[in-house]
């Protein structure tokens, strides 16, 4: 397949998107570790009306723009500086 990025196999080291879609998993299933948390806190009534509503006017963005774009720019300088295979 050649669209599938594989780790290299001389250094076993992954490349700059390898390395973003295993950061971007973790922080996915981690989110998804904390909202499932937090409803069975909620379902139970372990969590106060208080921490609910700090919860809510103080959301945390998971990736902002500006983290997307620093983010291709390392991609696109990472793809000028390898060698083109063909």
């Amino acid at each position: 397949m050649p669209d599938v990025r594989s780790v290299d196999n001389q250094s076993r080291r992954m490349d700059a998107r390898d390395r973003l879609i295993v950061a971007l998993y973790a922080q996915l299933k981690a989110e998804r570790e904390t909202r499932e948390t937090l409803e069975w806190a909620i379902r139970n009534g372990a969590i106060s009306r208080e921490v609910l509503e700090a919860i809510a006017a103080d959301p945390v963005p998971v990736v902002t723009s500006e983290d997307i774009a620093s983010l291709e720019k390392i991609i696109a300088l990472d793809e000028r500086r390898k060698p083109h295979r063909k």
